[in-house]
């Protein structure tokens, strides 16, 4: 039997204007896939698609409209012909610490990161299932080393690669084999715009090394890449990430007091910036895709506030029924 490979493939990219998922996108092209870059950003998405060649085609898309997902998917299978690999890549990463932290960028960075996930994979997998192809989902080293200021990111890495491990035994016996990439700081908008906000920056380059290191964009993109031609169950880049993934509930009380050590600080530092900034600043997710996806959905309700916008809608409509039976 032949080697399997992405030469005459089709690879879905979520998350694919910048970052991982361009780089991915760029990769897999030039050994031949067709690519279907999905995303918010159209002018990054067209740029991709001209670099990745004639067998590209873009789809602008919030990963959190179950809608627009589906017409991506319809519209890549109306271009290419069917789907073999999705890459569930779209993602936003927004910090603070859980007591001062920006209710709705703590939840919008769930919806994104985890229920994104959940939509692109279940609107492309009856596609996959049929070219008996390939799920990558795209997770973090966070998914395993939890620290002070990034619970809304490392739950929703944790919750993508939960979602994975057990669609893994769910679609096996179908044919299809599901990844988790998991990454340390890559050299992308999201970790540069990380390093520029003043309380997430500041302790990154206190870090102790590793995690102090940013690697480069090309090692994380050929790992990808790899990965999907060969299937695997891990994509992990840097290489030591591994280590740390087999380790990790050894590891974890270690982690813990790491992080014990500068969480009294990274939270007196976190409640300065919401003094001086605001929680909506402070908690914004940062870089070039997180202002993408404020602007996408700068006002969605979630949790409580969903339920007092609720409220007072009802309210101001009853208001002039209470005005006429008063006068």
């Amino acid at each position: 039997m032949d080697a399997w490979t992405t030469r005459g493939k089709t690879v879905m990219i979520t998350g694919a204007a910048r970052g991982l998922g361009a780089e991915t996108a760029r990769r897999v092209a030039a050994r031949g896939a067709n690519v279907a870059l999905v995303g918010l950003e159209p002018e990054e998405l067209e740029r991709v698609a001209a670099q990745c060649g004639a067998n590209a085609a873009w789809f602008e898309c919030d990963v959190t409209d179950t809608e627009a997902l589906e017409r991506a998917v319809q519209g890549t299978v109306e271009r290419f012909g069917g789907i073999d690999v999705v890459m569930a890549n779209a993602g936003i990463a927004a910090g603070g610490m859980v007591r001062s932290t920006d209710p709705v960028a703590f939840e919008r960075t769930i919806e994104i990161n985890l229920l994104g996930v959940w939509r692109t994979v279940r609107a492309a997998l009856p596609h996959v299932i049929d070219r008996q192809g390939y799920v990558l989902v795209i997770a973090s080293l966070a998914a395993a080393v939890h620290g002070p200021g990034m619970a809304a990111y490392s739950a929703s890495k944790a919750g993508a690669e939960a979602f994975a491990d057990s669609l893994r035994t769910e679609v096996k016996h179908l044919g299809v084999d599901v990844g988790v990439g998991y990454f340390s700081f890559i050299d992308t908008d999201m970790v540069r715009g990380g390093d520029a906000h003043p309380t997430l920056g500041r302790f990154r380059k206190e870090a102790p090394w590793p995690f102090s290191r940013t690697y480069p964009l090309s090692a994380a993109g050929k790992g990808i890449a790899d990965g999907i031609e060969s299937r695997r169950r891990w994509v992990v880049v840097p290489t030591w990430g591994r280590a740390l993934l087999v380790l990790r509930t050894a590891l974890a009380p270690v982690l813990e007091r790491l992080g014990s050590d500068t969480a009294a600080e990274a939270d007196a530092v976190f409640m300065k910036d919401v003094e001086e900034r605001g929680m909506e600043a402070a908690s914004s997710p940062v870089g070039a895709g997180g202002a993408a996806a404020r602007k996408a959905a700068p006002e969605t309700p979630r949790g409580g506030e969903a339920d007092r916008e609720a409220e007072a809608d009802r309210e101001a409509e009853a208001e002039p029924e209470r005005e006429a039976a008063a006068g």
